[in-house]
């Protein structure tokens, strides 16, 4: 697909905010292998062909195997994942799906068993931080396979 228009030429205040909450999250705390898996995950419910290349290509770099990476979308009968990692992934779902009947007290408490209420938040900006990428790159149709990730 074509690119729309490249948004961060066209507006660079706003990807510069989107920037600043990505940079809070990135540093939040939260172990980076998480993050990745709650970002892919999130890009795979909305269907964001260049996040999910960026967050794998990320994921790999920080040491992620693929079989994690392949099954993803069907963690809960993998047993790849720890209990911390379904925690936030069944939370990702939920506040990526947020219109789908909100976030259940189930999935709450066990979030809460998993996350304090720091991490709980910081891993909801971070999901918030993901979806709103996701909806920049699907509407501008940002070019996918293009992304490298930072050599470490």
């Amino acid at each position: 697909m074509e690119p729309r228009l490249r948004y961060a030429v066209a507006s660079p205040g706003a990807v510069h905010a989107m920037g600043k909450l990505q940079e809070f999250t990135s540093n939040c705390g939260l172990e980076h292998s998480l993050l990745e898996l709650a970002k892919m995950r999130a890009s795979q419910i909305n269907g964001c062909a260049y996040c999910l290349d960026m967050h794998s290509k990320d994921a790999r770099a920080g040491g992620e195997t693929e079989q994690r990476l392949y099954v993803l979308s069907a963690w809960r009968e993998a047993p790849f994942y720890t209990p911390r990692e379904r925690a936030a992934l069944a939370w990702t779902e939920a506040v990526t799906l947020i219109s789908h009947g909100g976030v259940s007290d189930e999935v709450y408490h066990e979030a809460l068993q998993h996350f304090t209420e720091k991490e709980l938040v910081d891993l909801t900006m971070a999901v918030i931080t993901i979806n709103g990428w996701n909806r920049l790159a699907i509407t501008f149709r940002s070019e996918v396979g293009t992304y490298q990730p930072a050599k470490k």
